[in-house]
């Protein structure tokens, strides 16, 4: 193929512009996100002091499901993530679309939660304006900065990934300092909840900390842009789960020594209450600026899988196929952008998104639960490039775990998961009428041209 063809052919493609450690840094800003800024109070609850035992095991289980991820993306390199691996494994386009549009829900619903996060009490600390005017205006500016570009995307989630993790290493070395100084206590990061066992207490707060290191998985969607996908995701993604990982424990033990669990819950800012514990004197409109970078980080992330997401599924026919419209110059789906951007935009005026979040988080579920059957259904499809390979025990275990993690959810979630499920086979219905009729209008044009004149 000569270079001009070749050009011609990767036209409609997406630009590989995602290095090692810029992958790095997206997968590292999506996993730490904003929701540790408020989970200690709600594990607290749980596990008494020992904040940071349950984060250690949501890592181990994350792990096992990120296993499987590094082999399907490094295996089939292409935009979509779960919906692809999907339809490979089980042949079934309906058995993609479902998982495909789990991931879009989770993550448009996502993004309009940060949106209105965005927009609450954190920033009214400098300026007080209504919620959805400031959440839609913050959607549309993350919408422009995903269209100009997956480096500058990139670039900017580096600087914002740096700014969220120096607020979590301030509240690590602040009361390392003070308790360095003879302050907090040491032994409460040891003690469990009274009148509960230590193992069940753990095993109740690992399944809500799971939730904070939900997020590796947006990163499939962009593998199309990383320029080394072989050898550069499986080192980005394990990397940036075990900085989380060691950073979450950290938090959770300053946490545990700095306040007593009781002070935690009681707290709907238990870092900065942390921090204010240890006398350093950190403001609090710092605080809150921090936390307004994580929430946009995150929300930023967050669309960018979403459009991703969207433009593959749409490549494979699952979708409209205008979704798949790339900017000639920036290589960018501004369609797939146009339109879940829209699409948060009206869940942010819905207001309450408190019940459909924990149905996202029910679906999210069965999207790993199918990428770990996918990688054992799929070890006998053999591919012309090298990939990494996971240890065929990490998938089974992986499933397992999805499995226990989703009996532990409310009848209500699960209610509403089912509409959902209603909703997304009445949209795979229409996008497959539109495909058959393309189809017959086609093959109608090409018996028009065949007849004689």
């Amino acid at each position: 193929m000569t270079r001009q063809a070749a050009r011609t052919a990767d036209a409609g493609r997406l630009r590989r512009a995602i290095t090692g450690p810029l992958l790095f840094a997206f997968i590292l800003g999506d996993v730490l996100g904003a929701g540790i800024y408020a989970l200690m109070g709600v594990l607290a609850e749980e596990v008494g002091g020992l904040l940071w035992a349950p984060l250690v095991v949501a890592l181990l289980l994350a792990l096992l499901t990120a296993g499987s991820y590094a082999e399907l993306v490094t295996k089939y390199p292409r935009a979509g993530g779960a919906a692809v691996f999907a339809e490979r494994a089980f042949r079934s386009p309906l058995v993609s679309f479902l998982v495909g549009f789990a991931m879009l829900a989770a993550g448009v619903t996502s993004a309009a939660g940060l949106a209105i996060a965005f927009a609450g009490d954190y920033f009214s600390t400098f300026v007080d304006l209504p919620v959805p005017v400031v959440a839609i205006v913050f959607l549309a500016i993350v919408a422009a900065l995903n269209a100009r570009g997956i480096r500058e995307s990139m670039g900017a989630n580096l600087v914002m990934t740096l700014v969220e993790l120096s607020g979590l290493v301030i509240v690590i070395v602040a009361v390392a300092v003070f308790a360095t100084g003879g302050g907090g206590d040491p032994s409460r990061a040891l003690q469990a909840p009274a009148g509960t066992g230590t193992a069940g207490a753990v095993l109740a707060g690992a399944i809500i900390a799971f939730y904070s290191f939900v997020g590796f998985e947006t990163s499939a969607n962009v593998v199309e842009e990383v320029r080394r996908p072989s050898r550069d995701y499986p080192r980005a993604l394990f990397a940036a789960l075990v900085t989380a990982g060691v950073v979450y424990a950290l938090v959770g033990w300053a946490s545990a020594v700095a306040l007593p669990p009781d002070e935690l819950v009681a707290s709907s800012g238990p870092l900065l209450a942390v921090v204010e514990a240890t006398g350093i004197g950190v403001p609090a409109s710092v605080f809150s600026l921090i936390a307004l970078i994580a929430v946009a980080n995150g929300a930023l992330l967050t669309m960018i899988m979403a459009s991703r997401l969207a433009y593959g599924m749409a490549e494979q026919g699952l979708l409209p196929s205008g979704l798949a419209r790339v900017l000639p110059k920036r290589r960018t789906p501004w369609a797939a952008i146009v339109v879940t951007t829209v699409v948060a935009m009206l869940l942010v005026l819905v207001g309450d998104l408190a019940t459909l979040a924990e149905t996202v988080v029910l679906l999210l579920l069965f999207v790993f639960l199918s990428a770990n059957v996918s990688v054992l259904v799929l070890r006998r499809d053999r591919v012309d490039h090298p990939h990494f390979r996971v240890w065929s025990f990490v998938p089974v275990l992986g499933a397992l775990s999805c499995i226990a993690l989703m009996t532990q959810q409310r009848g209500v979630v699960w209610a509403f998961a089912g509409v959902l499920v209603v909703v997304g086979c009445a949209l795979y219905a229409l996008a497959r009428w539109g495909v058959r009729r393309e189809r017959r209008s086609a093959l109608a044009a090409s018996e028009t041209a065949r007849q004689p004149r």
